[in-house]
């Protein structure tokens, strides 16, 4: 079995894709229409991808407590400093649970839980 990609909703297609990619730093690989009022792109590179679905049927959706997608980063004083110039807001500072990795966790535009994480 394969790990292929996780999917979102999020509200709004064009805010979404410019976080993803100005913010995390993921490549748009596809986008397409999938049917009367749904749009569909994935992002990332390699094997596993993330999927935005913005459609009609979801405006009013909660994305959840649950739901956090990690990323890596070179360096984590670099990107905790871009995300709080671009104002996204930070509901977890910067901390460091082993020797190993330190992390901190942040919100996108649809209210799913970021974390961009330096490991050593």
């Amino acid at each position: 079995m394969k790990f292929l990609w996780t999917t979102i909703h999020v509200r709004n297609m064009e805010e979404s894709l410019k976080f993803y990619q100005e913010v995390v730093g993921l490549k748009l690989s596809d986008r397409f229409n999938a049917g009367p009022g749904m749009e569909i792109s994935f992002l990332g590179e390699g094997e596993t991808k993330l999927e935005i679905i913005c459609s009609e049927k979801f405006k009013g959706f909660n994305p959840g407590n649950g739901v956090s997608m990690g990323f890596k980063v070179e360096s984590l004083d670099e990107a905790y400093n871009m995300v709080k110039e671009r104002g996204y807001e930070i509901v977890h500072e910067p901390l460091q649970p082993n020797p190993n990795v330190k992390y901190f966790i942040f919100l996108d535009p649809n209210g799913y839980k970021v974390q961009f994480a330096e490991q050593s």
